[in-house]
């Protein structure tokens, strides 16, 4: 979802996007902090309409609070496992974001697709083989509970 929030940005105009990485102890209410810019308040809110609009096609999901996009100089957008800042660029000079967070990673638009595939990858290889053992196991137990059942009501009428 960051690196498709990143790609609007980009096809915004934005400038300057920068995406980090925050630390799981600095920071644990979110992952990545998705930082942008635009030259003035319509092109800030132009990028936030793209985020929002992707968000919601491409993964059935909307900001869990959207905060200044009325005034446009500095736009927040929390979806949780990530924050976006749009910037006026001089708000963004003021603010300097980057600065505060010190132990966060910059990662790099390439960076982070090559680490996405990774991980993609990984994790669609690991549960189909989990998964075929999960559901023989289930249905085994469901199996056991269903003869129980069977035994345990025709022992019922004979104690009547």
């Amino acid at each position: 979802m960051v690196f498709a929030a990143a790609e609007a940005c980009e096809d915004k105009k934005a400038e300057d996007t920068r995406i980090l990485e925050l630390d799981a102890v600095d920071a644990g209410f979110t992952d990545f902090f998705l930082i942008t810019s635009g030259s003035n308040e319509r092109q800030t809110q132009a990028i936030a309409d793209e985020i929002e609009l992707r968000m919601k096609k491409d993964f059935l999901t909307y900001p869990n609070s959207v905060e200044g996009r009325r005034q446009g100089e500095w736009i927040l957008m929390d979806y949780v496992d990530f924050v976006v800042h749009i910037f006026l660029t001089e708000k963004r000079a003021y603010y300097d974001i980057e600065r505060l967070r010190k132990s966060a990673q910059t990662v790099d638009l390439k960076q982070l697709k090559a680490k996405l595939l990774e991980k993609t990858a990984g994790m669609r290889a690991k549960p189909a083989k989990k998964a075929g053992a999960k559901k023989t196991v289930a249905k085994k137990e469901v199996a056991k509970k269903a003869a129980k059942k069977v035994v345990a009501k025709k022992a019922a009428p004979k104690k009547a």
